[in-house]
C-alpha cells in the first residue's frame, strides 16, 4: 500500500498488544476474587459438615460401628441332673453344637474370592460345587441321620439364615469348621434320659427351644416342668468382637464376663428298678384284662414317700415325637374316678373310731335295701344273713357297709371322708393334681348317703388312694405323699426334703383293727367265708386290701353304666409291719377287682419283697368266720 512502510505495521502491533495487556490486567482482579470467595464457600461448607459429623452425628456413629463391632455372646448355664433314690441319673444334659449357613453371604464371598483367583490365573469353582463339598463332607462325618440333600438345598439357596443340623458333637464341629471356616456354630445343650419311658410320667422332658428370649433349655412336661426355674439356672453373658460381617470371634476380645449359674440337682423318692418294673406289670395286665388304660401309685408307708407312680400311657423323652395329647399328662395324678368299694375302707374306719363298731359285731344283712328313691343290691344274692363287720368288709357287701354308715350318721362320715384327704390335693410336688370330687354336705340329696360309704358319688385319683391307706397302714397318721428326696444347689449344699408333717386321721386301735380286718379280704377260704381277693395273698406274707369295682358314667345318659366299669385294689403288705402301700386302678377291665386288680397287687408285691429283701409276717393270717347263720 502506497505510504506505509514495514516499521510502520510493527508499531501498530505493539500498540495493540499493550491496549490488550491493560485490558487482561483490568479482568485478572475479578477472577481472582470469583476463585476465592468460591474456596472460602467449600471451606465453610466442609467446616459445617464437620462440625455436624463431630458434634451432633458423631456419637451415633460410632455407637453403630461399636454395635457392628462388640457382639454380646449368652452363656447356657448347665441344667441340673435328675436322679433316682439310688442316685441313677434319669435326666442329664450333653453339650452339643448346632451348625449355621448363611447362604446368601457365603455365595457374595465365595464368587468374589473365586474371581480373584481367575485373575491371577487359577481355575475358578462354582459356589454351587462348593456347597456340594460342605453337604458331602457332613454327611461323612455326622452319619446316615444327616439328610445330605436337605442340607444342600438350605446351602444353595437365597436364605440370610438357616440351621444344618442341631445336634452335632462338639469335637466333630470342631472338625468341620476347620475345614469350613464359614459354616458357624452354636453351643447349646441336649437332654438325655437314660431309662427312655421309664417315669416320663413323673421326670418328663425338656427340649432346647430356640425360639424363645435367650435361646435355651426349657422342661416341657414332668418335673422338668414343675421345677424349670430350679433345674435351668441362670444364664451367663460375655461381649467379644468379631469380625466384619460373621460371627467368628476375633481372639482376646472378650471382657465383661458374668459367669452362668448352674442350675439345681434333684433327686426323687422314685426307685428306677421298681418304676420299670411297675410299668412292665401295668403294661402285662392292661393287655391281659383288656382294659383301656390303668395307673398304679406305690408309697412307703412310714415316710409316705413315693416309690413308684406308673401310667400306662407313655412316651420316650428322648424322642419328642413321641410325645402327644395323650400321653403328655400324668393321669396317677390327674385323672379321678369313683374308686367303688375300696372307699368302704373310710366308711370303717370311721366307724372304729367312733366306736359304733367293731370288727366282730354281727349285723342283720338282706340282700337289698331301700335309700330314698332307689334300692342298693349286693353284688351276690344272698339272703338275709348274719355277717360280723369283718365278714361285711371281706365280702364286700353294700347293704352291710350302708348299715354301717347309718350308725355313724351323715355329718361324721363327711368328716371322715375330709380327714382322708377326699376332695383335695395333697400337695404333692408334680403339676396337674386334681382334687378330685367331693360333693358339699349341702348339695346331699335323699340318696347321696345310700351310695358315698360304698365308694361312689365321689371321685379320687389313684395316688389319693394309696395316701388313704398309707394313712391306715401308719397306724392312722396320715404323711402327704412326697417324690423329692432332696436337692443340691449350685454351691454344692445338699437340702433333704422332709416328709411333711403327718395328720391323725384315726387311732392307733382303729387302725390296727382296720388292718385286721382287711387281712380277710385275701383270705383263701370256701364259701362263704373266701374274701373278695385272695388272688391278692401272698405266701409267707399277711396282705391286707381291698377291692373296687365302680360303675362308669356314660357321658350320654349322664346315668352310671351297666357295661363298664373301673376296677380298683388298694393293700398294704406285710400287714403285720407295713412297710408298703400299693394301689391299683384299671380302666374297663373285663372282670371286677379281686379278678383284674387284685393279681396284678401280688405280682407287684411279691417283686417288692423280693426287691427289698422285706421279712417274713410273724406268722400267717388268722382265719375269720363271715357268714354267722
Amino acid at each position: 500500500m502506497p505510504g506505509r512502510t514495514r516499521g510502520s505495521i510493527g508499531v501498530r502491533k505493539a500498540s495493540i498488544s499493550r491496549a490488550l495487556s491493560r485490558a487482561d490486567k483490568t479482568r485478572r482482579p475479578a477472577r481472582i476474587i470469583v476463585g476465592r470467595v468460591l474456596l472460602v464457600g467449600a471451606l465453610v461448607l466442609a467446616t459445617v459438615q464437620l462440625v455436624k459429623v463431630q458434634a451432633f452425628d458423631g456419637p451415633q456413629l460410632a455407637s453403630a460401628a461399636e454395635d457392628q463391632r462388640i457382639t454380646p455372646v449368652s452363656i447356657p448355664a448347665k441344667r441340673g441332673t435328675i436322679t433316682d433314690a439310688q442316685g441313677t441319673k434319669m435326666a442329664f444334659s450333653v453339650d452339643v453344637v448346632a451348625l449355621t449357613a448363611r447362604p446368601k453371604a457365603m455365595r457374595g464371598i465365595w464368587d468374589d474370592a473365586q474371581s480373584k483367583v481367575v485373575k491371577s490365573g487359577g481355575r475358578a469353582v462354582s459356589y454351587d460345587q462348593h456347597a456340594a463339598d460342605i453337604a458331602g463332607f457332613l454327611k461323612q462325618q455326622l452319619g446316615d441321620q444327616f439328610n445330605e440333600q436337605d442340607a444342600l438345598a438350605r446351602l444353595r439357596s437365597d436364605r440370610t439364615f438357616t440351621y444344618l443340623d442341631e445336634k452335632v458333637d462338639p469335637q466333630v464341629a470342631a472338625t468341620i469348621r476347620e475345614k469350613f471356616p464359614d459354616i458357624g456354630q452354636e453351643k447349646r445343650s441336649m437332654r438325655r434320659y437314660p431309662a427312655g419311658s421309664v417315669a416320663a410320667n413323673v421326670v418328663g422332658m425338656a427340649s432346647w427351644r430356640k425360639d424363645q428370649k435367650p435361646p435355651g433349655m426349657k422342661g416341657l412336661t414332668g418335673l422338668e416342668h414343675a421345677l424349670n426355674a430350679k433345674l435351668a439356672g441362670k444364664d451367663g453373658r460375655r461381649e467379644v468382637d468379631t469380625g466384619n460381617g460373621s460371627d467368628v470371634v476375633i481372639p482376646g476380645t472378650e471382657r465383661d464376663v458374668r459367669p452362668a449359674v448352674p442350675g439345681m440337682d434333684v433327686q426323687l423318692t422314685l426307685d428306677e428298678d421298681v418304676q420299670f418294673k411297675t410299668q412292665q406289670l401295668l403294661d402285662e395286665y392292661r393287655d391281659k384284662v383288656k382294659a383301656r388304660g390303668g395307673s398304679i401309685a406305690v408309697l412307703d408307708v412310714k415316710t409316705g414317700k413315693v416309690v413308684a407312680l406308673a401310667d400306662d400311657k407313655n412316651y420316650d423323652p428322648n424322642d419328642p415325637s413321641t410325645l402327644n395329647s395323650n400321653n403328655m399328662g400324668d393321669p396317677a395324678i390327674s385323672s379321678p374316678f369313683e374308686p367303688g368299694s375300696v372307699g368302704k375302707a373310710i366308711t370303717a374306719a370311721g366307724a372304729l373310731q367312733e366306736g359304733v363298731a367293731k370288727p366282730d359285731d354281727v349285723i342283720t344283712v338282706p340282700g337289698s335295701v331301700k335309700v330314698a328313691d332307689r334300692t342298693v343290691h349286693d353284688d351276690w344274692s344272698h339272703p338275709t344273713q348274719q355277717f360280723s363287720f369283718t365278714g361285711i368288709l371281706a365280702k364286700s357287701s353294700n347293704v352291710g357297709i350302708l348299715k354301717i354308715a347309718n350308725r355313724l350318721g351323715p355329718e361324721k362320715f363327711e368328716q371322715y371322708l375330709k380327714k382322708f384327704g377326699i376332695g383335695q390335693r395333697t400337695g404333692i410336688e408334680l403339676a396337674g393334681e386334681s382334687p378330685g370330687f367331693l360333693p358339699s354336705r349341702k348339695n346331699w340329696s335323699a340318696s347321696t348317703f345310700g351310695n358315698l360309704p360304698f365308694g361312689q358319688g365321689y371321685s379320687m385319683t389313684t395316688l389319693q388312694m394309696a395316701s388313704v391307706y398309707q394313712a391306715i397302714a401308719n397306724g392312722g397318721m396320715r404323711i402327704p405323699p412326697r417324690i423329692i428326696q432332696s436337692s443340691t444347689g449350685p454351691d454344692g449344699k445338699v437340702v433333704e426334703h422332709k416328709s411333711p408333717k403327718g395328720t391323725r386321721v384315726i387311732g392307733e386301735q382303729a387302725a390296727k383293727e382296720l388292718v385286721g380286718m382287711m387281712r380277710s379280704v385275701t383270705q383263701k377260704a370256701p364259701s362263704p367265708n373266701e374274701g373278695t381277693a385272695p388272688s391278692a395273698a401272698l405266701d409267707g406274707y399277711q396282705v391286707a386290701g381291698k377291692t373296687g369295682t365302680a360303675q362308669q358314667v356314660d357321658p350320654k345318659t349322664g346315668k352310671y353304666s351297666q357295661s363298664e366299669q373301673t376296677t380298683t385294689f388298694a393293700g398294704l403288705f406285710p400287714a403285720d409291719h407295713p412297710r408298703f402301700v400299693a394301689a391299683i386302678m384299671l380302666d374297663r377291665p373285663t372282670g371286677q377287682g379281686g379278678q383284674t386288680a387284685a393279681p396284678l397287687f401280688h405280682d407287684l408285691a411279691s417283686y417288692l419283697t423280693q426287691r427289698y429283701n422285706v421279712p417274713l409276717s410273724d406268722g400267717p393270717t388268722p382265719k375269720v368266720k363271715f357268714v354267722l347263720n
